[in-house]
């Protein structure tokens, strides 16, 4: 059996679908892979920041333990951080966001109240709606935010 080709019809569990064009399948994938390697830096920062809000220092240490990840990983990634030009470190004082950090990682937070919110309002259980954010927010577009922000408004929270 030869696969769809472009254009044609699809039978997918019993439900008949277009392909998209390859231009617009294109722009999706990409779309996903531009997510996949921004979300990363999205995790190390919105982490720092919190960290740093939380207990003042953020450290190396604490960082890979929280993101289940091997110390080297860590220190690998706040490298790639500072040459972005999001954070900084001090010798013996561990992790600090420059001010393109703070802004990123303010964004980020946002971002992910608002789908946490949209989610419970849909009734999603409280820890779903948390775990299921962390990946729903790296790679919601900005349109669908701005649905999820309105349909919080219209039909409330749900919490």
């Amino acid at each position: 059996m030869q696969p769809p080709t472009q254009g044609k019809s699809r039978r997918n569990g019993g439900v008949t679908a277009e392909l998209p064009t390859e231009l617009t399948q294109a722009r999706r994938f990409g779309k996903t892979r531009s997510a996949q390697s921004t979300a990363l830096f999205e995790d190390y920062v919105e982490l720092i920041a919190d960290l740093l809000a939380g207990t003042g220092e953020a450290r190396a240490t604490d960082i890979a333990r929280r993101l289940g990840v091997s110390h080297a990983t860590s220190i690998k990634t706040i490298s790639r951080l500072k040459k972005a030009g999001l954070a900084t470190s001090r010798p013996y004082r561990g992790v600090f966001l420059t001010e393109k950090g703070h802004a990123l990682a303010e964004r980020v937070h946002l971002r992910h109240r608002l789908v946490v919110d949209f989610l419970r309002a849909v009734g999603v259980p409280a820890e779903a709606a948390e775990a299921d954010a962390e990946g729903i927010e790296h790679h919601v577009s900005e349109v669908t935010l701005k649905a999820f922000a309105q349909f919080i408004k219209s039909h409330g929270s749900g919490q």
